[in-house]
């Protein structure tokens, strides 16, 4: 997976006026010190939406779900940062007693080198090594530590963004973290953690539209059965496919227009691109459909080569029901 997005990041958006990123709020002890950065790993919160009119996109957690069980069982509010590791995990070392807890992509975790829970809260002593490794299944782990990591928000938010370049930078080995104060007391074990396992297939609902008239019928009934995969160009900008082109019903160029988060773009390779939390707020190549949001956090955890079907529908999908099979769109 590509750990950054086209272009430069930070073009084109305006820094009067925006706090540096990366440090924390006056009075917040840096508490974190990175040992290993892992491939790609970020803050993360619930993102800075409402600020696409000023060309920022909303960013955040791709795995949301993840994000809000990690942090509820480290005791934190659903907004609090957690770390978005990339493939082979992060390792930290900790200056103070803290409540640790990984969730998303399953993983092995260690602390000091010896074995700790992955889907529940750990206690991780002032001075110890917290190691999440690899992900054995999926993509991206979500770490979260009692406060909440501390840097300083930007534009309401401390989340990374690659495309426009708020927020801290991804994670560096020698980095120090700012945590917040603890909350409530985290839960006590768990039975289950209530997130799906990654998916072997990734099938998801495409409400059709705005432009899906400038694909030809032939090329829409086709869309179930083309065989799609997930690229290996796939970042948190957008999920990439690889397989047959889609069939343009014209070449006629588009003004450029708005785009929404869960957009699938087909630029004139024809092959599709889901649009995911970093993405750009305006593209010029047609939109076949929007996959909704709440069926995005799947896409954040198919590796390279993970089968892709779209589901063309009309109008919003009904959520799906418990214990329903592999295929339903999701």
């Amino acid at each position: 997976m590509r750990a950054t997005g086209p272009g430069d990041p930070g073009a084109g958006v305006p820094d009067a006026g925006v706090p540096q990123a990366g440090v924390p709020d006056a009075g917040v002890p840096e508490a974190l010190e990175v040992v290993r950065a892992g491939a790609l790993t970020t803050v993360q919160d619930l993102g800075r939406p409402g600020h696409a009119h000023l060309g920022v996109p909303r960013s955040g957690a791709l795995d949301p779900a993840a994000h809000r069980l990690a942090n509820l069982l480290a005791g934190n509010a659903a907004g609090a940062a957690t770390l978005e590791t990339t493939l082979d995990g992060t390792a930290v070392r900790v200056r103070t007693d803290v409540t640790a807890a990984v969730t998303g992509a399953p993983c092995p975790v260690r602390i000091d080198g010896r074995p700790a829970a992955w889907g529940a809260p750990v206690r991780v002593p002032a001075g110890a090594v917290l190691d999440v490794g690899g992900a054995v299944g999926g993509l991206r782990s979500y770490v979260a530590f009692g406060g909440g990591v501390a840097v300083r928000p930007v534009l309401g938010s401390r989340a990374t963004d690659l495309l426009s370049g708020l927020g801290p930078a991804p994670l560096e080995a020698g980095q120090l973290l700012p945590l917040g104060a603890p909350g409530e007391p985290a839960p006590g074990p768990v039975d289950a953690v209530p997130l799906p396992a990654p998916p072997d297939e990734l099938v998801l609902p495409l409400v059709l539209g705005p432009r899906a008239d400038r694909f030809t019928d032939a090329a829409l009934r086709a869309l179930p059965e083309a065989g799609y995969r997930v690229s290996a160009a796939s970042n948190r900008i957008g999920l990439r496919t690889e397989g047959p082109p889609l069939e343009r019903a014209d070449g006629a160029e588009l003004p450029s227009e708005g785009m929404v988060l869960g957009a699938v773009q087909v630029p004139p390779d024809g092959l599709p691109v889901l649009f995911l939390a970093d993405h750009p707020v305006t593209g010029g190549y047609p939109v076949i459909g929007v996959v909704p949001e709440d069926r995005l956090g799947a896409a954040a955890q198919a590796v390279p080569g993970t089968p892709v079907v779209f589901v063309p529908v009309h109008g919003r999908p009904a959520p799906p029901s418990p214990g329903a099979p592999d295929r339903t769109p999701r």
